[in-house]
């Protein structure tokens, strides 16, 4: 896959993950994983990348006696969620496009 164009279906599927709720990285990659893979090496400069960009937020929350750093979805996230879906509409009349004139 074009590394551009797998960078932006990676902080989707970042960002979809904290809808449900506000997660840890190694959560994150294990969810994130099951449709594309993904390494922690990978995870978090996608991480502050958006949240650098207003998509995310995060805080420090005590787990088993350690500091565990957690991300949660702002407006902004949703709303880039939210713009995915609709231009992924536009991808599959695209890819149909392009696949039946391919044949």
């Amino acid at each position: 896959m074009d590394i551009q164009r797998k960078k932006g279906i990676l902080d989707v599927c970042v960002l979809s993950v904290l809808q449900k709720e506000p997660s840890y990285g190694y959560m994150i990659v294990r969810e994130v994983s099951e449709c594309i893979e993904i390494s922690e090496s990978t995870l978090y400069p996608i991480l502050k990348r958006l949240e650098n960009a207003g998509c995310l937020t995060n805080y420090k929350q005590e787990h088993n006696g350690r500091m565990r750093k957690y991300y949660e979805i702002t407006d902004m996230g949703k709303e880039k969620v939210r713009e995915f879906l609709s231009e992924w509409d536009e991808m599959k009349r695209i890819y149909a496009f392009v696949s039946d004139k391919s044949e």
